[in-house]
């Protein structure tokens, strides 16, 4: 046993950090499967150091560790009640790449695509490639020996892997590697617990009887993704025990040990010569699923690098989501499967002819009805809509959901059709459908039925399902598990699996490595029902909120919040691009994901006894650092948005607490500007002179080191409506310009030159009096404010604003209020109309686009000066409509070159850049990508930026003044 002094004990002797407090332990409680267990602590080590204090408590106090990377794990690997080690912020250094030799050595939390970055220049890959692979870590990948789509080419990661470093259960350092005979055999007389493991093998794998049992009983060796249990049978198969050439190397067995036996550090792997790079996607639509899986074996007869399933379930779900529809450029109809087969030559014209000879096969065996050839960029929206499979599964409405019980068995992929069948049958048995997606190639697919786990009868499914198909790949001699893992999901019927004499040998080898069970304990063996611990419970309520936003769509708040499934994507960084999720990407902390903030509010609302669940400061603290950028809205495959769950949360928070007053300042921005506006002078002295700006801010809670943005000495409606002089040759139609709050009083010469650019291109520009956009009430979860202000704009522009007069505005995040939040704000009845309106709200780059698609506007009305454009995009444009309107317009002028710069959110975010305690977290975003960019642009270099406070950002970051897209396009008028 262990007292609050023993902890507090190891937590001295870390450099690293060390928590018992509930939110960690709460925000750790789960990963990407269905489990859930609260740990007893949560470590995240600095170096290596600090792992043999942390083995040393272990074992003096009989408590578990469980290694952790970026915690997608699907079986449940690293959810348990000890102390969770999560290596993932600081063990990811890549230490050495021999390119002569072809190999790399990393530490665990590298993530796996920003390896193959760095490989690059050196023209190296690491192969295996999980639909993770943006954020899943190598130390993550050798737990469960992970594989991917182009494990055809690949094969998995225990392919790759040279040695491993790290610590035994006992503490001792440990280094696995390739052995010859004598080099084993002087391992197995070592008096020591490495020399145990060493004779462990020799005595269990020398024997006859444990030989011929191993090789009768698990799965076949033509399956190449097979990862039930311990990986013996591949160990008994090397030198000594065999005349194999391959040396023996424990490695064989680490890779797919899932932190249960050793605890890694470093990891030396195998690198190929990068990729062929004439590729192309042969996208072959199907009628059936069967069908799909007959074609991908003639498919292989064409050495495909990948043959990758779709069904019509995930491509109904890409429909509807933001960022994925745009990817279904290639499907035709309503297919029942899309078989996508990757090919790579060494010229177009090989790869084109290998396509054209398997379409003509397949259409010869009466297979498939279209059969488009994806070749360049687009192949990568074909990729990205096939990974989201996992995500996108979890967005249906309600408590049933795909469950990931049965996703991960593997059959020679010669018995595929049939097993599916036979699959399907059993299915069919108890009422059930499945979701079909991923590995058709090498036998696998990713096979979800749809359970309610709130349920008795959903929870015993659960266990039902997985019981008879075990059977069923049993009887095809399959593998329960192809790369996902055994965990705690599938442990309990791996005695079923391989027999129970060999199960026992498992057991055997784990207790010898691990005498005390400290590693990561009931997985793989000895695990519990696989129906406990689950994240939800039998006869569970979802618990009902009344809300100010509307969550119908979710069935509810908390089932919104419910439709995070874990698998992680908010855990990419500022390298892989996108915009979700600034805060993780700035400071690394699963704290500051959009999972986390999912998981919390799951976790408190749903156990919490007070009267206002809301009235939560471990809710509050995890939202702390969410800057409501709407990435998460477009990005994350379930579509839980964030920004909209946070603002409801505040609104619900300050009913109990009270509004701070730099709530009621920031929030009263439209009300404070209008005062001050009647003296702008002693308003802008106040904030531009050192000793009373200084004053104000600290008195306000404004960071001292953030410049405050000034107003102009007269507002945009005062300039329009006594100054504005409009031409009389509008002939191209009229638009109505919705004057914002933020270009109304401080940014009025952009305002201006957005009515000048429009009324000198032939536009009738008009504007009505009108509300403030409710911005700043809906950042700061005023939405009782926020909703009256919707009100009273929907109720002002539903009889004016159509398709032919339509309402521009030129602030992204203010004028897309009325197509993201003002339906759910407006009152139940008005809300179809509201949506109809938003229809006809445009930016003005979306209007400009339009107009030039049309032909009103045209080249010749612009400069054909030459003149670069880099172009940072602001965080709603990008979530809720796209910055490719904003490319082209600006890219009009015949010698425009517009670059994207390939950052995310630029830190800023409205008022969070400006609060003192956010200041920090705001400027090291802006670093990621963003200023370095700007700063290494030569002066003649246009920086553009649509947003406020994006170019307000950028001016304090890099002291260059960003524009806004009309400010160019007005320059560029002749």
């Amino acid at each position: 046993m262990y007292t609050e002094q023993d902890l507090n004990n190891l937590r001295a002797q870390l450099k690293g950090d060390f928590y018992t407090d509930d939110t960690l332990r709460t925000l750790y409680a789960t990963d990407a499967s269905a489990y859930r267990e609260m740990p007893l602590a949560v470590a995240i080590p600095h170096n290596e150091a600090d792992i043999k204090p942390l083995i040393s408590f272990a074992n003096e106090h009989k408590v578990p560790l469980i290694p952790r990377t970026a915690g997608t794990s699907l079986a449940g690997q690293v959810v348990g009640a000890g102390i969770i080690v999560d290596v993932s912020k600081h063990f990811t250094q890549i230490l050495e790449v021999n390119e002569n030799e072809k190999w790399v050595r990393v530490q665990p939390g590298v993530i796996r695509d920003e390896l193959n970055m760095h490989l690059k220049p050196f023209g190296l890959y690491f192969g295996p490639e999980t639909s993770t692979a943006n954020r899943a870590m190598v130390g993550g990948m050798i737990g469960n020996n992970s594989c991917g789509s182009n494990s055809l080419v690949y094969g998995s990661t225990r392919d790759h892997l040279i040695s491993t470093k790290g610590y035994l259960s006992d503490g001792s350092e440990v280094e696995f590697k390739s052995l010859s005979n004598e080099e084993f055999h002087s391992k197995r007389e070592q008096n020591n617990l490495e020399g145990q493991l060493y004779k462990h093998a020799y005595d269990v794998l020398s024997q006859a009887d444990n030989r011929e049992e191993i090789e009768k009983n698990f799965p076949k060796k033509s399956i190449q993704r097979r990862n039930t249990g311990y990986a013996i049978d591949l160990l008994k198969d090397l030198a000594p025990f065999t005349d194999s050439q391959e040396p023996f190397n424990f490695c064989k067995l680490i890779a797919g040990s899932e932190g249960t036996l050793a605890f890694l550090t470093e990891a030396k792997l195998a690198l190929q010569p990068l990729p062929k790079v004439h590729q192309g996607l042969l996208c072959i639509h199907f009628e059936s699923v069967y069908d799909s899986l007959k074609g991908n074996l003639v498919a292989l007869k064409y050495a495909p690098t990948a043959c990758e399933l779709m069904d019509n379930y995930i491509l109904e779900c890409t429909k509807e989501n933001i960022h994925y529809r745009q990817n279904r450029f290639f499907v035709q109809g309503d297919p029942q499967a899309i078989l996508v087969v990757e090919l790579r030559e060494d010229s177009q014209e090989e790869m084109e002819r290998k396509a054209f000879e398997l379409t003509e096969e397949l259409k010869a065996e009466g297979l498939g009805y279209h059969f488009p050839l994806v070749t360049g960029e687009d192949t990568k929206k074909v990729w990205d809509l096939r990974k989201a499979g996992l995500g996108l599964l979890s967005n249906l409405p309600g408590d049933a959901k795909p469950a990931p019980v049965i996703e991960d068995t593997a059959v020679d992929v010669n018995d595929l059709p049939e097993y599916i069948n036979d699959f399907n049958a059993v299915l069919k048995k108890h009422n059930l459908f499945c979701v079909h997606y991923a590995h058709a190639g090498t036998g696998e697919l990713h096979l979800r039925p749809i359970l309610n786990l709130k349920t008795q009868e959903g929870n015993e499914l659960f266990r039902t399902i997985l019981d008879e198909i075990a059977k069923l790949v049993k009887k095809y001699n399959g593998s329960l598990s192809g790369e996902h893992g055994d965990g705690r999901l599938r442990g309990e019927f791996i005695p079923y699996m391989i027999g129970d004499k060999n199960y026992q040998l498992l057991k055997e080898l784990k207790a010898v490595w691990d005498p005390h069970a400290i590693f990561n304990p009931g997985k793989i063996v000895d695990t519990p029902a696989m129906n406990t611990m689950l994240r939800y419970t039998p006869g569970q309520e979802t618990r009902q909120f009344k809300t100010a936003l509307n969550f119908d769509q979710f069935q509810g708040y908390l089932r919104a919040a419910e439709q995070c499934n874990g698998s992680g994507d908010c855990r990419k960084t500022h390298l892989s691009g996108g915009t979700m999720c600034p805060s993780y990407m700035a400071t690394k902390n699963e704290k500051d994901t959009t999972r986390a903030r999912a998981n919390i509010l799951r976790e408190v609302l749903t156990n919490s006894t007070k009267e206002n669940p809301f009235d939560s400061e471990e809710i509050k603290d995890v939202m702390d650092l969410c800057l409501s950028c709407k990435g998460c809205k477009s990005e994350c495959p379930s579509n839980v948005d964030v920004g909209k769950l946070k603002t409801e949360f505040l609104h619900q928070y300050y009913k109990s607490n009270g509004v701070p007053l730099r709530t009621k300042l920031i929030s009263s921005f439209t009300t404070l500007n209008k005062v001050a506006s009647l003296v702008p002078g002693l308003y802008n002295f106040t904030f531009t002179n050192a000793v009373t700006s200084k004053l104000a801010k600290s008195l306000t809670g404004f960071a001292n080191e953030r410049s405050m943005p000034l107003l102009h000495k007269y507002t945009l409606k005062h300039w329009f409506k006594k100054k504005f002089n409009p031409s009389k040759d509008n002939v191209k139609g009229t638009v109505y310009l919705f004057m914002d709050e933020f270009t109304n009083y401080n940014d009025v010469e952009l305002g201006i030159k957005s009515v000048l650019l429009l009324d000198k291109l032939g536009y009738k520009v008009q504007t009505v009096d009108h509300e403030e956009s409710g911005r700043t009430f809906l950042s700061k979860g005023m939405l009782d404010q926020a909703a009256n202000v919707a009100q009273k704009n929907f109720k002002i522009f539903e009889n004016i604003i159509s398709k032919n007069t339509p309402l521009i505005g030129i602030e992204p995040s203010a004028i897309l209020s009325f197509r993201d939040e003002y339906p759910d704000l407006v009152k139940a009845n008005d809300r179809a109309k509201a949506m109809e309106l938003a229809s006809n709200v445009l930016l003005i780059d979306e209007f400009l686009e339009r107009e030039v698609k049309e032909g009103h506007i045209t080249a010749s009305q612009f400069t054909s000066e030459k003149r670069l454009i880099k172009l940072h995009g602001h965080c709603h444009q990008k979530a809720l409509s796209s910055l490719v309107p904003t490319k082209k317009v600006l890219s009009l002028p015949a010698n425009y070159e517009v670059q994207l710069i390939p950052s995310g959110c630029c830190g800023m975010a409205g008022s969070f850049g400006y609060e003192k305690e956010h200041y920090e977290v705001s400027m090291k975003i802006g670093e990621l990508v963003l200023f370095p960019t700007v700063r290494k642009q030569a002066d003649d270099v246009i920086i553009a930026a649509n947003g406020t406070s994006c170019r307000h950002q950028i001016k304090d970051g890099t002291s260059r003044k960003a524009l806004h897209l009309v400010e160019i396009m007005y320059d560029a008028l002749i």
